[in-house]
């Protein structure tokens, strides 16, 4: 046992996350026409936040494996891996805080509006696990907290604090949000169908798990005797057997997957066209297209 925690405990250069809030906190600088480093503390803010949502989520959803290795709580323990990630969103905000003057104070606002949504998408989560009523459009109002929030922030912080305009920044939000919405969606499709050797989750995870995803969420609204089998074993407990497995994933495929497929597509569309309408710098127009594509692959 105490060679798995040195091992877990050893600094480890792989595997270390995509970075996606803090590189679209920096191009939020270059769309306001300033340099990227202009936007560092929002940078730092919008990671160090999401590294405490994910210390949380992990304790909160029992995950055992992150970035493949084992997560902070099955090493140190649920309260030290809890006290970890509120250290982490108070240095978040100790950040901001330091930053002068009218940016400073706007950014700080974005970052408590993005926590406080991130905080009701992470509620309504965790009610979605007794409810079988779970609809397509309940499931997107919980990721935009959950997931969109903080997208959202990342992407309007760093033109706050490179001294944007209000109509460049809430532009950049709109964008964010939009953006969240896809990635969390695609999220939701590699944890059914995608490859375990890039997502790092077997097949059917957010199946076996009983989890209401975006496809889950979508053949809930379906009628039938397939999708009242699925209504008892999500509303079930114990062990799952793989039989069971077989049985529902089709059921699921049928009534959510390209549903899913194409409200990701919209979002990812609706962002893009927003991006249009900013008429931003051609580099920050280009490399926030270039990390909308990124963030909305299906085998990323």
């Amino acid at each position: 046992m105490a060679e798995d925690q040195t091992t877990a405990q050893r600094p480890d250069n792989a595997g270390g996350g995509k970075a996606i809030r803090p590189a679209l906190a920096l191009l939020g600088a270059l769309a306001a026409g300033e340099k990227p480093s202009a936007a560092l503390p929002g940078a730092v803010a919008v990671e160090l936040v999401h590294d405490f949502s994910l210390l949380h989520d992990d304790v909160i959803d029992d995950d055992r494996m992150r970035r493949h290795r084992p997560t902070a709580w099955t090493v140190f323990g649920v309260p030290s891996a809890l006290l970890a990630g509120d250290a982490l969103v108070a240095l978040a905000t100790a950040v901001i805080t330091e930053v002068p003057g009218e940016p400073g104070r706007r950014a700080g606002v974005l970052l408590s509006d993005a926590l406080q949504r991130l905080m009701s998408g992470q509620t309504d989560d965790l009610a979605f696990e007794t409810r079988m009523d779970v609809t397509f459009a309940d499931y997107l109002d919980m990721a935009g907290g959950k997931t969109a929030a903080l997208l959202s922030c990342s992407c309007s912080i760093g033109a706050t604090l490179a001294g944007g305009s209000e109509w460049l920044v809430l532009g950049l939000a709109e964008v964010g949000e939009r953006l969240g919405l896809a990635f969390q969606l695609v999220d939701d499709l590699l944890a059914m169908w995608g490859e375990p050797a890039t997502t790092g989750k077997p097949v059917l995870s957010d199946l076996r798990a009983r989890k209401k995803s975006a496809p889950i969420a979508c053949t809930l609204e379906a009628r039938g005797p397939a999708v009242d089998r699925l209504r008892e074993y999500l509303a079930s407990t114990g062990p799952v057997d793989d039989e069971t497995l077989r049985d529902l994933a089709p059921v699921v495929e049928a009534a959510g997957r390209r549903r899913v497929e194409d409200e990701a597509a919209r979002q990812l569309a609706a962002a893009e066209q927003t991006l249009t309408d900013l008429s931003l710098p051609p580099a920050a127009d280009a490399q926030l297209r270039t990390m909308a594509r990124y963030i909305t692959r299906r085998d990323r």
